[in-house]
């Protein structure tokens, strides 16, 4: 089993602290952040695209080659790439890109996105959210498959006549995953296309999610894609020595990043008390010493059947000298017994 780590760059003031972190330092702290994860032997970094005040990263791709030079082994992965409101080819040229930086360990992962600046950013209608999405993902899949690309042109995107795209990735194929948060639809659609799926779980009960792995699964045997099949679980977490340790330090900042979606989404804020029943066994939380998180993962595993699982430890503004010692707790205490149980 996988275990890596995501991020979205989050930018803003330490609740705790009350110090104030822009996207410059963000930046630099993440630079030692993705290094040491790649020293301490974790399997995945991946960055989220966004286009808000609060977040430092608009360009994984970008963010992603500065971490290439000083990383050996990690895989290195957009979480998510807007693919809706971009341009399937210079996705596919900037990974691919990566890909040659990093001597073959570029993923991306793709998806229609939580928020919604992107698309008036880039001139594109919400009320072509889905299509927008199903067009150019199919178009990325294209020019994953060959180096010159014939495209029949659909609405949202340009006819291409047996063009070559460059520079071709050192894989064979760039990994592609497909993020979804748990809708059927989304789950047939990626095992149809015989794409790994990232099952973002943020909320609710984690093994309710096992039917939509389960039609995941069966969409991709029906099509021929069983053995490509391969599912990631995305989750908010945390880990420390001890429990409350990691408890106490995730808290302050993910309740004020929730918080602020809560106000703009009509949600109440979050307690204490819902976030430590959270952390509970069957709760969405992933926060708690490396025995908590160990038998937590392990636990689910046996209903979801997923292949990785990837962390958001950097929820808003956390001391990067926390940070690092969270990383080298996931890497040294928590991946080899996963690793250990197959």
């Amino acid at each position: 089993m996988e275990l890596g780590l995501y991020t979205f760059g989050d930018v803003g003031t330490n609740p705790v602290t009350g110090e104030k972190v822009d996207a410059a330092k963000r930046l630099q702290d993440l630079m030692e952040e993705i290094e040491l994860a790649d020293q301490v032997g974790l399997d995945v970094f991946g960055l989220g695209e966004h286009h808000r005040p609060n977040y430092a990263i608009s360009s994984p791709a970008t963010v992603l080659a500065g971490a290439s030079r000083t990383t050996r082994t990690i895989k290195l992965s957009s979480a998510v790439s807007v693919l809706s409101s971009d341009d399937p080819i210079r996705v596919y040229q900037q990974f691919a890109t990566l890909d040659n930086l990093t001597g073959g360990r570029a993923e991306i992962m793709v998806g229609r996105g939580s928020f919604i600046e992107s698309f008036p950013l880039f001139g594109y209608a919400l009320d072509d959210y889905n299509e927008l999405f199903e067009e150019k993902l199919q178009m990325l899949l294209a020019i994953n498959e060959q180096e010159r690309l014939a495209w029949p042109g659909t609405t949202h995107t340009p006819k291409v006549e047996g063009l070559g795209v460059y520079p071709r990735a050192v894989q064979d194929k760039l990994p592609v995953w497909i993020a979804a948060g748990g809708t059927p639809q989304s789950m047939v659609r990626a095992g149809a296309l015989g794409a790994p799926l990232a099952l973002a779980i943020i909320g609710g009960q984690p093994r309710r999610f096992a039917p939509l792995a389960d039609l995941y699964r069966k969409a991709a045997a029906q099509t021929g894609h069983a053995e490509q099949a391969r599912v990631s679980l995305n989750v908010h977490g945390f880990v420390g020595e001890d429990g409350k340790t990691a408890a106490d330090l995730f808290f302050p900042a993910q309740k004020q990043v929730m918080d602020q979606l809560g106000r703009e989404r009509g949600w109440p804020p979050q307690s204490r008390a819902q976030y430590d029943e959270s952390m509970g066994p069957e709760g969405a939380m992933f926060v708690g010493s490396p025995a908590q998180l160990v038998d937590k993962i392990l636990g689910l595993r046996e209903d979801l059947g997923f292949d990785r699982v990837t962390i958001q430890m950097g929820i808003g503004v956390i001391e990067h000298a926390e940070m690092l010692k969270a990383i080298e707790v996931l890497g040294t205490r928590v991946a080899p017994e996963l690793r250990k149980a197959g």
